[in-house]
Order: C-alpha cells, then structure tokens, then sequence
C-alpha cells in the first residue's frame, strides 16, 4: 500500500510529506521509502499560528480559521506529494495535524489538540485520512506522545547494545529498547524563541547554529534554567510549548541585566544539549540515531557529542531514513497500522493503560473501504 505521511513539528515552519511503500510480510513491516516533499507554511499563516500559541491568547474563531487554513495547507502538500513521489497511486494519507496545545497538568495529560482539518486533505486527493492519532493513547490513560516510539521500537529491534532513537524537533524526544520513551525538554523551541525576540522577528531559529557558535554560554542563566522542575520528572512525561516557550526564557533572564544575544543563545542551545545528554545518559545508552530539525544545528550537535562523549552519536539518514522526513514516515506507518485495525502505541513508551489503534478516518471519494484485519502486529520494521 502507497501512503502518504504528513507531519509539521512544534517548530511549525514546514508542512513535511513523506510517501512509502508498505506491505505486511509475516511478522515485519516492510518499509520502501519513495521519498519527501516539504512546503513551507506561507508567512501570513505561520504568523497567525504563532500569535495563538502560549504565551499568546487566542478566540474560538481565529481556532476554526487556523483549522480550515492548515487543513487547506496539508491538502495542497498532499496533492503535491502524491503527484511527484506516488505517480497519483497512493492510497491512503496519514495526517498528524498541527499541534496548537497539550493539555498537561500535575505530570498527567488531559487533553491535546491538533489542528488541519482532514476533510479538506480527502476532498483534494480523493483518498481515505487518518487523522487525530494522539487523543486516543490519552483516553487510555497515556501521555499521547511520544507516538513515534512504537515505530523506533520495531525498527531498532536488533540493533546490538541499547540504541536510542532520538528526535530534536521544537521539543525534543527518545525512545529506548526497553520501550522507555518521553519528551526531554525544549528541542529548537527556546533557541528559535530566542533568534526570533533578539531580531524583531527577523530571524525565525538560529540557522546552521551561528548566534550559539559566536556566543559563550553563561553558566549562572544555565543554572537557572536546568532548575525547571519538569526535568525531574520520571518517565512517562511529556511537554509543549506550553512551557518552553519565550515568556520561560524571560522569567529566566531576571536579574542578569542585559545579556548579549549570542550568549543568550549559546546557554539555551547547551541547555538542549545538557537535557538530552542527561536523558541518553539515564537510559544507558550505546548509541544515539538522531533526526529532526535540530540535527541540522551544527552547534547543538558538536555540544551534544561533546556532552556524549563515550556514546555513538549519529543520524538516521544513516540508517535509510532521512533525518527530515523520519517523523513523517512514522506517521505513515501508524496510519497504516490503523486501518488494518492495529495498535499504534506502545503502553512502556506513553503510560497507556493498553495498546490502541489510534486516530479517526475520513472517508475518500470512494468511500470507506477497509482492507481485512491483519492477521498479527508486526515486531520489526525492515527499510527495503
């Protein structure tokens, strides 16, 4: 089956559209990469994206235009991806959505909302979505996050030592053998904060980690923030921007008086690679397989191999998956898995009280046609 797995992280600038070949055979899960496609959010929408999230405030109404908006803008990616990577034979399309909000109170997860409205993406390809993966896992008891463990569980399966797949998107994620999984902290999400505040909003991140390379990183404003009480947290956890987010960095810079905006930058970005580091280190990691938009930070990644030092540290394109696209294949694969009507969680990684086959499907032009149940989940993933 041909599907098309589309994705746009907490860092919110591109929708990602990523289209595989895949096909059940025996106990694996065959996996056939035809490729990536990546259309960036157009700037009056990812302005208005950004002015409704914390710590920003928003109206019912502006949530509906943002939900038909990014919807209109997955479809677009979607008739693109299936045209130029599918030859028009896809199949099915598996949508993560937009995150706007995790509800996340006391350590436990409420709620979570992720906006792109589905029916615009069947009414433009004509094809069945699986959409609203995450709900699910939280009505049965688990963080909703991260979903993508159940697909590096299978795919690491094997592998010698204790790999971790790691991910540096807006927030940053690990998934361990042993199905130990959760979010470690802010990712890119206070670095681009940053580059965004000290420019006026001229920059959006810090490209190829060039403030952070030209800034010392300050060791009181660090100290400061690795005081942030989630860190503490055990297993399962997960976050948002909810907390990392700009009015975070300004409680932080409280009394330190001006700062320079490099070494601002250089402390949040050793802040990342300290959090992640920590996390490797708790797990007994051998190896680190990273991908996500962090790992194109040169900085972030020499500080996080310095901080590694003993531990492999290297990503997944690897492995046969590229670095971009790894979280968008992944939603593919788990939109696959629920419309054969098989889990998509692993209860170790999200603290789910049991397995479940996630999300909701809209029905495409023709339908709802669902393939029979498959016979046995699989218990690897092989790349092809």
């Amino acid at each position: 089956m041909r599907v098309i797995g589309l994705m746009s992280g907490t860092s919110y600038d591109a929708i990602d559209a990523a289209a595989a070949e895949l096909d059940l055979v025996g106990d694996s899960l065959v996996l056939k990469p035809l490729g990536m496609v990546s259309e960036p959010y157009d700037g009056e929408l990812r302005e208005a994206l950004a002015a409704a999230l914390p710590p920003g405030t928003t109206t019912l109404g502006e949530v509906c235009r943002l939900d038909t908006r990014i919807g209109q803008a997955f479809a677009a990616t979607a008739v693109r991806a299936d045209r130029e990577l599918c030859e028009g034979r896809a199949e099915l399309v598996a949508s993560h959505g937009q995150t706007v909000h995790h509800w996340v109170a006391d350590a436990e997860v409420h709620g979570t909302l992720q906006l792109g409205q589905p029916a615009w993406i069947a009414e433009a390809t004509g094809l069945p979505v699986v959409a609203d993966f995450r709900p699910r896992d939280i009505a049965a008891g688990g963080q909703g996050a991260p979903l993508v463990s159940l697909v590096d569980l299978l795919w690491l399966r094997g592998r010698p030592g204790r790999p971790v797949a790691l991910n540096i998107g807006g927030i940053a994620n690990l998934t361990a053998p042993d199905g130990t999984a959760f979010d470690t902290g802010p990712g890119c999400a206070l670095i681009d904060a940053a580059a965004r505040g000290f420019s006026g909003g001229a920059l959006a991140c810090d490209r190829d980690g060039a403030l952070a390379a030209r800034g010392r990183v300050h060791g009181p404003l660090l100290n400061r923030l690795l005081e942030e009480p989630y860190y503490a947290l055990p297993a399962p956890k997960t976050t948002g921007k909810e907390l990392f987010h700009l009015g975070h960095l300004r409680d932080a810079l409280a009394g330190f008086g001006t700062l320079p905006a490099e070494d601002v930058v250089a402390t949040l970005t050793m802040l990342t690679a300290r959090t992640v580091a920590d996390a490797v280190r708790s797990v007994g990691a051998t190896e680190v397989i990273a991908s996500g938009g962090g790992t194109r930070n040169p900085a972030l990644m020499s500080m996080l191999a310095d901080l590694l030092r003993g531990v492999a540290l290297r990503t997944s394109d690897g492995f046969g998956l590229p670095s971009d696209a790894k979280e968008a294949y992944a939603f593919a694969v788990l939109g696959f898995l629920t419309l054969h009507g098989l889990p998509g969680t692993e209860p170790a990684s999200t603290g789910a009280r049991h397995p479940s086959v996630l999300g909701s499907v809209t029905p495409g032009r023709d339908g709802l046609r669902l393939p029979p149940r498959a016979a046995r989940q699989p218990t690897r993933l092989l790349l092809e």
